[in-house]
């Protein structure tokens, strides 16, 4: 199995790199439009490779894509720990009752009804 995560993270990386490769021209990022940009004064621009570019954008996808799902499986994971914390009372109690249940008995009565 740890051979095929390797191969599959080596095919990966060689994707990545050929992609990288195939991609080095220089390409000018603009926050605002061009037109936008000449009659207000600023011109929030920045030259890089494509591939950082790509790769950036694909970075950035995958990080609103995890916070999104964070964020929407929230009500999963509070009722997950409330039915957890509800199965822990409850144990606690049946624990409880299995001891009240012993009160005034025989040791050894007690001891084997607990593990039969």
């Amino acid at each position: 199995m740890k051979y095929i995560r390797y191969t599959f993270w080596a095919i990966v990386a060689i994707c990545l790199i050929i992609v990288g490769m195939a991609n080095r021209g220089i390409v000018t990022l603009r926050a605002i439009p061009e037109a936008l940009a000449n009659p207000l004064g600023v011109s929030p621009d920045i030259n890089m490779p494509l591939f950082m570019a790509i790769f950036i954008g694909v970075g950035i996808g995958l990080l609103i894509g995890f916070l999104w799902e964070w964020v929407r499986e929230h009500q999963v994971r509070a009722e997950a720990r409330r039915k957890s914390r509800e199965v822990e009372a409850l144990r606690r109690e049946v624990d409880r009752l299995k001891e009240q249940r012993h009160e005034g008995k025989d040791e050894i009565v007690a001891l084997v009804d607990k593990t039969g």
